[in-house]
């Protein structure tokens, strides 16, 4: 009987220490453990030029509106449709009642529609603009960085971070009298890739009664965008 309560005491020791093993696997595995940050930038030119044109008017019969302004979308869109290397899509388009002072009788209709035109040739569609304004007004222009220059300076900028990151776990694991390091995890993120901004519409070059098409004069400017490294290492003792 006491052999008995002997054997079963043993076997539940080892059993406890067997299961200990994995937590201290566990406290292993993070000792030494270092959290690095490293960080690179660059200035990119916004290289996309994006211009939103619109044609807006009124009238007492709903249906003569809409003609109207189709009559002015269909034509630009023709225009535009001629010029190489420019996209172009249709914005939003709305037209709401106009009531009398009392807020109670309709007595007319407003219809506005947008149009959308990008490109990287920010001379061919600066000219387009210019011609388009004859029977178009400018909403906005806008500058943006295209999506094959993105993708290259992110390519760029993650070798970068990434041999930032290493330059840093090496100091740290001099600074420690280490003898080596190995990366537990890393994390690599971009940022810094603005949305299109609206700029209010531009000045021309020319005289307020001057009819012939003018070029709005453009300049896009840089952004700058980073990506950063995030990640932890295991230093190696001696």
């Amino acid at each position: 009987m006491h052999t008995f309560r002997r054997s079963a005491a043993l076997l539940a020791l080892s059993a406890g220490t067997l299961a200990s093993l994995p937590a201290l696997a566990a406290d292993e595995l993070h000792y030494n453990q270092i959290s690095l940050r490293a960080e690179v930038s660059q200035e990119v030119a916004r290289d996309l030029m994006i211009v939103t044109l619109y044609t807006e008017a009124q009238n007492t019969d709903p249906a003569k509106l809409a003609a109207e302004v189709s009559t002015t979308m269909n034509k630009a869109l023709a225009q535009a449709k001629q010029v190489k290397d420019i996209s172009l899509r249709q914005g939003s388009r709305n037209s709401y009642p106009i009531y009398d002072t009392k807020g109670q009788k309709i007595t007319g209709w407003r219809e506005r529609a947008e149009l959308r035109l990008e490109s990287s040739d920010f001379a061919a569609l600066s000219k387009l603009t210019g011609e388009l304004l004859t029977d178009m007004k400018m909403g906005g222009m806008d500058f943006a960085i295209a999506t094959p220059t993105r993708k290259a300076s992110e390519d760029a900028l993650l070798k970068d971070a990434v041999t930032a990151f290493k330059a840093r776990a090496q100091l740290a694991t001099d600074a420690l009298g280490g003898k080596g390091y190995k990366i537990v995890n890393l994390n690599l993120n971009s940022n810094g890739y603005p949305q299109p901004y609206m700029r209010a519409p531009m000045m021309m070059k020319a005289a307020a009664m001057d009819s012939a098409p003018v070029t709005p004069e453009v300049e896009a400017g840089t952004s700058q965008v980073s990506m950063t490294a995030d990640g932890s290492i295991e230093v190696l003792m001696p």
